[in-house]
Formats: C-alpha cells, structure tokens, sequence
C-alpha cells in the first residue's frame, strides 16, 4: 500500500497560491490597464484584441492561433523568467482560436457542423487543455494567471423572479461555466453609475447618470457576475478599479 495517505500526513496548514483572476467588463473601461498593472506582469494578446496594442509593458507577440497560446504558455513554463503574472487578452477572442483548433482536430468545416452543439462540448476539451497549463504554471512557478473577457447585455430568466437583463460573459455558456467554476476570483469592471429621478408626477423618468468613476465590483449581483473563494470571498463589494486597491483590499482580507 502506497504510504503518501496516512494519519501523519494531515495537516492544518493553509497553503495560499497565486489567484487564477477572471476580469470581465464594458468596453474600453480599462480591463487590460488594470491587469498589466499586476506586479511583473506579461501580457498574451490574442488575435482579435487591440487593448495592449500601444500599452509599453511586457507582452508576447500576439497569438495567431491556439497553439501559439500554447507556445507561449510552454516558454513561461521552461525558460528562465521573474514573471509573476501572466494575463492572457482576451478569453472571447481566445475562444474563436478554440473553435479553429477544435474544427482542424475534428475536420470540421465549421464549429456548428456537428450539430446539437456537440462541437461547442468538444471544444471544451480544448479550455481544459489551456487550464491544465496555466494551473502548472501556478502551482510549479508560482504564477499568478488574469483572463480578460467581454460582456454582453442578456436577458436572465430567473426561475425565482421576473426575468431581468444582466451582463453576461460573451463565450459559451459552457465554456463560461466551466471557467468560472475553475477561478479563484470574478470580477466585473464597468463605470459607475446612479439613477436620477427627473420630471414631476406623472411624466417623471428615471436616468442613469455617469459620474466618470470606474469601478470593479468583486461580488455577483443580478445585473452582473462576481464572486471568489476564500480570501477573494470577504473583499468588499465595490473597489476602485485599480490593481493596487483590488491587492490592498486581498491583503485586508487576510488578516481578517
């Protein structure tokens, strides 16, 4: 019988990895300025994104195809490096590259040709694929991993409430879920606003009002997604979207 399992070997020791961070948002609200700002940060555009185009930060060329991910994930991997951070940009134009490796594997003239969705659920082996890497390369080389994604307005049917819009990641619902289910940490980043009451009586309306502000919301709420384990779990709801008050709050929240 193997002897790694025994009585000697439980332990009480909490063991704190770097995050695996999902950061979703509006668009154009800053998303890969707040990620490059991660300390020793290296960005990994994908075809499709411009945001780190004209940023002077740390940056692959931008990946063609899945299997240039891939590559890039493999040179973090096994080349001498003192990044801390890899942030891949973005998970919506990274998914098109999926369904391109997926249809050239299967032979496939096109994700849907299968039929029944059965090409989106092939696909899937692929983001799990991409997960394993980026899971090395957390738990061998310390690094901490930041997937940028797009959102899209839907409509929510809650069996419990009338249904509501939401922003929604803008991939497949099961690539979504299976990633989600894999982060440390959602967040969501979008401007703020605030309702303003305007008009008497009958003819009164309601607008939203910007006050200019950005912001990252680290929980979910019904008009959009968040949410963490752990540390990442007792942050407060609203953060300023910046890097440094997102880690000062992390911080807070570990010596509660």
């Amino acid at each position: 019988m193997d002897g790694t399992f025994s009585l000697r070997s439980i332990t009480t020791e909490a063991k704190q990895l770097p995050p695996r961070v999902i950061l979703l948002g509006t668009p154009k609200v800053g998303k890969t300025t707040w990620a490059a700002a991660a300390p020793a940060a290296v960005l990994l555009p994908v075809k499709g994104e411009e945001g780190a185009d004209d940023m002077t930060c740390a940056k692959f060329p931008t990946a063609q195809t899945y299997d240039d991910v891939l590559s890039a994930l493999q040179a973090l991997a096994t080349e001498h490096h003192e990044y801390r951070f890899v942030v891949i940009d973005s998970a919506t134009a990274l998914e098109r590259l999926i369904w391109d490796a997926t249809c050239r594997a299967e032979n496939w003239p096109n994700i849907e040709k299968p039929g029944f969705g059965k090409g989106y659920v092939c696909a899937l082996s692929f983001w799990q694929r991409l997960m394993e890497a980026l899971d090395w390369l957390r738990n061998e080389r310390g690094m901490g991993v930041i997937l940028i994604g797009h959102v899209k307005n839907k409509l929510f049917n809650d069996p419990q409430f009338e249904p509501y819009d939401t922003f929604m990641w803008d991939i497949k619902d099961n690539a979504a879920s299976t990633l989600t289910k894999w982060a440390d940490c959602v967040l969501f980043a979008r401007p703020k606003q605030f309702v303003k009451q305007v008009g008497e009586g009958l003819k009164t309306e309601k607008h939203a009002i910007g006050s200019g502000e950005r912001c990252l919301f680290t929980q979910e709420r019904p008009a959009h997604p968040g949410g963490g384990r752990g540390v990442y779990g007792r942050l407060p709801y609203e953060l300023p979207l910046s890097f440094e008050a997102w880690a000062g709050a992390v911080a807070e929240a570990g010596r509660k």
